[in-house]
């Protein structure tokens, strides 16, 4: 039987020479392997207590969607600043290059409710940060990370230490 990193496709040299980018979009175009990836997920959510699927713009959604819609939960999205019709709280956090802003609706998320934050990638961690402090800036509390993949050689995990963070396929390189 296949596993999940089986229909990821490495690509060496991509976005710049001695990277390595791990595409799941040959993950999402097989049957197969999209049910794969959902069903693990899933699977690394069993055990946990919580209320509500939050998913990161925009591969978040991909994961997200899905797994909520099966364990019967509400989704949320967090999205890049400006994209949210309502009102919003929103945090900045570093990029390599400058800054970057993500938002959700001020009513999406309860105080005192469970949020599992969903994306498909979990790399220098700054994304995944700057949500968990958008969910508890709103009173609620990170019950989880999920991530279909992680790369440990990018030192993410650093940043996330005091939280419960659940990963599928872990690569070691960057």
């Amino acid at each position: 039987m296949k596993k999940v990193e089986d229909y990821i496709i490495a690509i060496p040299d991509f976005p710049e020479e001695g990277v390595i980018f791990r595409d799941i979009t040959s993950v999402l175009e097989n049957a197969e392997g999209l049910h794969l990836a959902i069903d693990e997920m899933q699977n690394a959510l069993k055990d946990l207590d919580f209320d509500v699927i939050a998913g990161i713009e925009s591969r978040g959604f991909m994961f997200g969607m899905p797994i909520a819609y099966n364990l019967n939960k509400p989704f949320v999205p967090i999205r890049k600043a400006g994209k949210l019709p309502r009102e919003t709280v929103s945090q900045t956090y570093d990029l390599e290059y400058g800054t970057a802003t993500i938002e959700v609706h001020v009513d999406s998320i309860k105080p005192g409710q469970k949020v599992v934050l969903v994306d498909d990638l979990m790399a220098t961690g700054g994304t995944v940060l700057a949500a968990a402090k958008l969910v508890e800036q709103l009173g609620a509390e990170v019950a989880a990370m999920l991530f279909l993949i992680e790369l440990k050689g990018l030192d993410g995990w650093k940043k996330v230490t005091d939280y419960d963070v659940r990963t599928i396929v872990t690569y070691e390189g960057k």
